[in-house]
């Protein structure tokens, strides 16, 4: 994330609970994520859990960015 729009979630995630609430999935995921690549070795089951975390993490990222668009027109 970018500096501006990890400014737009603290000025605005305090009102809009959706934004909110998709920031922490989104760190959440990230730190599923960074937990399971750091083992030296991943079973099969864990290569398809981190497949499906970065498909959540991803498709929650692009909610997150239009929502964020919405708030950065209002800061225009």
């Amino acid at each position: 994330m970018e500096a501006k729009d990890l400014e737009l979630i603290e000025k605005y995630g305090a009102d809009d609970s959706q934004l909110k609430a998709l920031w922490d999935q989104h760190i959440n995921y990230e730190k599923m994520l960074d937990k399971l690549e750091s083992k030296s070795y991943l079973s099969p089951t864990e290569m398809q859990e981190v497949k499906e975390l970065k498909k959540k993490k991803l498709a929650g990222k692009t909610t997150l960015s239009s929502l964020l668009e919405k708030y950065r027109q209002l800061e225009a």
